[in-house]
Formats: structure tokens, C-alpha cells, sequence
């Protein structure tokens, strides 16, 4: 009867032990988790700021100047919605009562402002951060590395 039951204890004891580390994680193993993503997230931020380093010394317009394009095309779109969009309305009116369009002829489409919006306050919000640089004496007119003016310390603005 003792060799049908003949277990060993030890390796039982073991392979529930291991069974209970795999489903609980001490707080060591989260903070060498947490340490790990932490690590990951740096080397995307580095290489973002690498990738953005590389966009602001390059000469060409496309590559550097995104992001006045968008500032143009932002611009452009409210002088459509709130300038051009009524004059073409008020045009068209006109055409159409003159019999120079036909009255089944629609409108040009309006600009969805809801969408616009978010855009032109995050450019603006470029604009602050540009002018913090400003009065920080941060040189940004070029495309490149800023030249830093050193300041010998704060001075009333008429005593220069």
C-alpha cells in the first residue's frame, strides 16, 4: 500500500508555491514592471524630441513650417466662415434674383467652426508660448537651434 501513494511533498509544496506566485505579483515585481514602461515611455520621448530637433533645423519650408501652414489655412478658414462665406450668401442672392444663377442652384457649403476651433486655440496657444520666449530673450525667427540673448537682469524698461 505505501508504493501506490508514494508522493513527494517537497515538489508538491513547490508547484502550489509556484502556482500562487504566477497569480499574485509581490509589490517588487510591480515596481520593476512600472520601472520597465517608465523606461519605454523615455526612449519614445527621446525619440520624439530627436525626430522634432531634426524638423527645426531643416531649411526646407515643408519640413520646418508646418506649422504655419496650418496657421494659414486656420486663418483662411475663419476669413471664409465669418468674412467670405456672407458676402458669397449675399451674392448669390443677388445672382439669383438677377436671374444670372438658377433658383435651384445651392449655396456654396458653410465651414464647420466646431472642428475648426480646437485647431486655431492650440495655434494661439503656440502664439503664448512664443511670446513667453519673447520675454525670456529666446531668439526663434530662424529656423534652427536658438540663440539665447544673455541678460545681466531685470532693468525698468526706461532706464536702458
Amino acid at each position: 500500500m505505501a508504493g501506490l501513494v508514494d508522493i513527494d511533498l517537497g515538489s508538491v509544496i513547490k508547484a502550489g508555491g509556484q502556482v500562487l506566485d504566477d497569480l499574485f505579483t509581490s509589490d517588487e515585481e510591480r515596481a520593476a514592471v512600472r520601472l520597465k514602461d517608465k523606461a519605454l515611455d523615455l526612449q519614445v520621448v527621446s525619440g520624439q524630441l530627436k525626430i522634432n530637433e531634426a524638423e527645426a533645423e531643416h531649411r526646407s519650408i515643408f519640413v520646418a513650417g508646418w506649422r504655419p501652414f496650418i496657421g494659414w489655412v486656420g486663418g483662411f478658414a475663419l476669413a471664409y466662415k465669418f468674412i467670405f462665406y456672407s458676402l458669397i450668401c449675399w451674392g448669390w442672392a443677388v445672382a439669383q434674383a438677377k436671374g444670372w444663377l438658377g433658383p435651384n442652384i445651392p449655396v456654396p457649403p458653410d465651414v464647420d467652426a466646431s472642428q475648426l476651433y480646437p485647431i486655431i486655440l492650440g495655434l494661439l496657444g503656440l502664439g503664448g508660448m512664443r511670446s513667453y520666449e519673447g520675454i525670456k530673450g529666446v531668439k526663434t525667427n530662424s529656423i534652427g537651434k536658438p540663440k539665447i540673448k544673455k541678460k545681466t537682469g531685470w532693468h525698468w524698461p526706461w532706464n536702458k
